[in-house]
């Protein structure tokens, strides 16, 4: 089967399309004929030995397609099930083994694309707010790369809660997708200071929380951004990591902050399944819109990542065989 695999640590270019050796399902794994995969930040921390793993390896960790074997002692999915993923390594391939308890199985009429672009970002925006830092009606919440994919979700689910949202991004364009998922206050961080914008709007007072998947270009004035008592919830690193952080820098209002991660959010099968269903009924009944902007071949992994990176891409990047 052909698969996008790594032997080493770089840049998109360490990046091969090639023929692997078709993986066997085994006790309590699964066999997905993959139709989607998606394209995530930590698949470009994985590339660049960030989150350093074995080699070779097999990139991707969000997928969706078709079961189409199963090992022993399998009950959640059987053959011929529709089903996506996330958090399980090997989906940039045309097929991969996956522990059966970490399949969903899609609701009826949703196909795989929807699969693959919802699951890892719509539970991320989904514990951010309902769990991380559970927002309530009329909080006023700072999100950094409105117009990501995470950023579309995350908007939404905030404004379905009442939280008023302000939003950065770094084109008018993304400015106008960021007002359409919602955000009720769109900054230009490229063209304004966004920690004054805030302190502004919000007459010296701050935002309950900010949620910051940039990292090291937006965290001191994330955090200075803060009411009294505020979380500043970092998720990601698009920018580079942030330095070490002296303690007393939360002493100031007594902040919170937590480097949270969607595995920990997701430990278990019930919430797994709690988190999923909602995102994916969210989606099918039209209350969540997916942006589906960019769709590349398998075989263009590498130009997806390119654009990915470069923050050149808006919504949702998936891969599909070919």
């Amino acid at each position: 089967m052909k698969a996008v695999q790594i032997t080493q640590f770089g840049g998109p270019e360490v990046m091969q399309y090639k023929d692997v050796p078709s993986p066997t399902p085994g006790k309590g794994e699964a066999l997905v004929q993959i139709q989607a995969s998606g394209v995530n930040f930590t698949d470009i921390y994985s590339r660049a030995g960030v989150n350093p793993g074995p080699l070779p390896r097999v990139l991707g960790v969000e997928g969706a397609g078709t079961v189409v074997a199963v090992g022993s002692d399998v009950t959640d999915v059987k053959r011929g099930d529709l089903v996506a993923y996330c958090s399980v390594g090997g989906s940039y391939a045309e097929q991969a083994v996956v522990p059966a308890s970490r399949l969903i199985p899609m609701p009826r009429g949703m196909d795989a694309r929807t699969g693959a672009a919802a699951m890892l970002q719509g539970m991320t925006a989904h514990y951010l707010c309902h769990s991380t830092y559970k927002v309530q009606r009329g909080d006023k919440v700072l999100v950094h790369a409105g117009a990501g994919g995470v950023g579309l979700l995350l908007i939404q689910m905030v404004k379905q809660l009442g939280g008023y949202v302000y939003s950065t991004v770094s084109t008018e364009a993304k400015a106008k997708l960021a007002r359409e998922a919602g955000a009720d206050q769109v900054i230009l961080y490229d063209q304004k200071d966004f920690a004054q914008e805030i302190k502004t709007a919000t007459k010296g007072a701050g935002v309950q929380v900010v949620y910051d998947a940039v990292g090291k270009t937006t965290f001191d004035k994330s955090v200075s951004c803060l009411a009294r008592r505020g979380y500043m919830v970092l998720y990601g690193q698009a920018s580079g990591p942030v330095p070490p952080v002296d303690a007393r820098l939360l002493g100031n209002g007594s902040l919170f902050l937590t480097r949270p991660g969607l595995g920990d959010y997701t430990a278990t099968r019930q919430e797994l399944e709690q988190r999923a269903g909602d995102v994916l009924k969210w989606i099918q009944s039209g209350a969540l819109k997916l942006r589906v902007e960019h769709v590349f071949p398998l075989s263009k992994a590498a130009e997806a990542h390119r654009q990915l990176e470069s923050r050149a891409t808006t919504g949702k990047v998936i891969l599909v065989p070919g």
